[in-house]
């Protein structure tokens, strides 16, 4: 059964599927050795000490290690509704729809976050802190030690004047710390724009869901769980899920939606 589901799969979804999972089990096994691949691939802020340009591209395809349901969850709603929106609009059509899907998570997850960075750097600079200093320190890997802030190490910086934390401004230089070493990873918001794509051309499909007896119109569906996101944005529930990232994504896809729809004779 699935040997016939992964020979009749469209090939951009077949490939999508294989590089996540690929990029998956080599994570795993380079975590096991101490060498982090999630650590060079994965999505920092514009303005972070760790952003590199590809980061934007690498993202979609790395997912948590932690958290095997994470990429478990992706690759269903891939398969799912992936592969139906390519075999409707073709390879090249679905395989930009996915990628810019995926760019508008990142770009809005970033903007926010760098905004964030941005307001933190100015509290750290008035307090007469260096950025560039912090930063390079950052790179080096100096003011971290395992997942914590080297409080040690900053302690003595701060013995030494070379950085300017007055108790008012300790707080500020920890979050700006945490702010740079966030990262995104996952392909959650090329899945999300997957999602409000079907939803908007197919929005009385019904869909069946095994906890739930009665099948349910994917605009309900689909529209309550972008709902659910867009409710989670604002409201901050600690649970380490960017899920501005899946607003990002289901934003470019309704506007991709719109615009083709447009152009009714070479849409689908």
């Amino acid at each position: 059964m699935l040997r016939n589901l992964f020979e009749n799969m469209p090939a951009v979804t077949k490939n999508l599927l294989i590089i996540n999972i690929l990029l998956f089990v080599i994570s795993l096994f380079l975590a096991q050795s101490g060498t982090g691949l999630e650590n060079i691939l994965e999505a920092h802020y514009f303005n972070s000490a760790f952003f590199q340009p590809y980061q934007a591209i690498t993202h979609m395809f790395m997912h948590s290690l932690t958290d095997p349901f994470h990429i478990i969850f992706n690759m269903l709603l891939l398969v799912t509704f992936g592969s139906h929106l390519e075999r409707v609009w073709g390879r090249k059509r679905y395989f930009i729809y996915y990628i810019s899907c995926g760019l508008g998570a990142f770009i809005l997850y970033n903007a926010i976050g760098a905004w964030e960075i941005m307001e933190l750097q100015s509290e750290l600079v008035a307090a007469g802190n260096d950025i560039e200093y912090i930063n390079r320190l950052m790179a080096e890997g100096k003011l971290v030690s395992g997942s914590h802030l080297n409080v040690t190490f900053v302690n003595k910086l701060i013995t030494a004047g070379d950085l300017m934390l007055p108790p008012e401004v300790q707080e500020t230089f920890r979050t700006y710390i945490e702010y740079n070493y966030s990262s995104l990873v996952g392909a959650s918001g090329a899945v999300f724009g997957l999602l409000a794509g079907f939803a908007m051309l197919f929005p009385n499909t019904e869909l069946n869901l095994m906890f739930i007896p009665v099948p349910i119109k994917a605009k309900y569906l689909i529209g309550a769980y972008l709902a659910f996101e867009i409710y989670s944005s604002f409201n901050n529930s600690g649970d380490n899920i960017a899920h501005i990232a899946h607003v990002g994504g289901a934003i470019v896809g309704a506007v991709f939606v719109l615009v083709w729809k447009k152009d009714k004779s070479n849409f689908y």
